[in-house]
């Protein structure tokens, strides 16, 4: 991981979430769709902290093009994305929108990015039409699902990863299935 505040670090330059890691996503995806053994119109995405700001940012270029946009399978279908940073040096698009339906984790107590910044975002594209749900947990940090003692001692932590898991199959459930 990186240290908080570190957006304009060098050496982050080969995992930026706003223009390297986006191809990534978007290479698998392609991949994926090439599988036999892959439901090609059904492919989620999921990621935590610089990768969950990746999956915002994959969801929203995959928002641009109209026509990309409108084609059912030309996209992601889903995406979960745990504690983003969600603030202008983390998202390629500010007001944010998302292509598909979005569910994202964030925690009250996060050390490293702003849960209100996030809302506030998701707020945005949720009234602007975009399918974006999100929750808070109370008491939760950042890293609230890592179930080394660092994080698991926190009971808030604990308590929001059996609910984070909980809500992350019913989402792809309800977007991913047959």
């Amino acid at each position: 991981g990186f240290a908080a505040h570190t957006h304009g670090d060098p050496a982050r330059d080969s995992v930026n979430e706003r223009t390297v890691r986006p191809l990534d996503a978007e290479g698998a995806w392609t991949y994926l769709r090439q599988r036999d053994d892959v439901a090609g119109d059904r492919i989620g995405l999921q990621g935590w902290s610089n990768g969950a700001s990746t999956v915002l940012n994959v969801m929203a270029r995959q928002a641009k093009p109209a026509a990309a946009a409108a084609a059912a399978d030309s996209h992601y279908r889903a995406a979960l994305a745990f504690y983003p940073g969600c603030g202008p040096a983390a998202l390629v698009a500010h007001p944010y929108r998302s292509n598909g339906p979005l569910l994202v984790f964030l925690a009250s107590d996060d050390e490293e990015v702003s849960p209100t910044i996030c809302a506030r975002q998701l707020d945005g594209a949720a009234q602007d039409g975009s399918s974006v749900a999100w929750k808070v947990y109370d008491n939760a940090t950042h890293g609230f699902d890592d179930p080394g003692a660092k994080r698991h001692h926190i009971a808030a932590n604990r308590l929001a990863t059996a609910d984070a898991q909980r809500r992350s199959a019913a989402f792809f459930q309800q977007h991913l299935a047959p």
